[in-house]
């Protein structure tokens, strides 16, 4: 029966008092905490000197790694577009009952994994062949 033994409705007790007090108290203690101790990360940017090379965000080390690793630019282009497209396939691997047990699913359970495993592998070596 879970948590609710006395049949209180969620609306509006939980919508409406503690679903807000939790969000705006996160965001209050992220605020807090990035005023009172904001850290440095790097170096200050400065507006007027260029890098010697141009290295684009943390999120976009993998495709970066990619298009530097395949000498042919169609090729490269095309394992790019690879990427989020195994992603997005993973779940038509296998035609099962989708409430199933990720694990009882081997084909995309492991192909999932992969993929998400190999990602920040990519983007681990793009910082370190630099």
């Amino acid at each position: 029966m879970g948590h609710n033994y006395y049949g209180e409705p969620a609306w509006p007790n939980d919508l409406l008092y503690i679903f807000p007090v939790v969000i705006l108290g996160t965001i209050a203690c992220n605020v807090g905490l990035a005023v009172l101790e904001p850290s440095m990360i790097g170096e200050p940017a400065d507006p007027f000197a260029t890098p010697l090379e141009i290295l684009p965000e943390w999120y976009f080390f993998p495709v970066f790694q990619i298009l530097r690793t395949v000498p042919n630019k169609l090729l490269g282009v095309l394992l790019m577009v690879s990427v989020p497209a195994g992603l997005l396939t993973v779940p038509f691997l296998e035609n099962v009952n989708k409430f199933q047990n990720p694990f009882s699913r081997p084909v995309a359970t492991t192909v999932f994994f992969d993929w998400y495993c190999s990602s920040p592998l990519v983007g681990y070596w793009s910082n370190i062949t630099d």
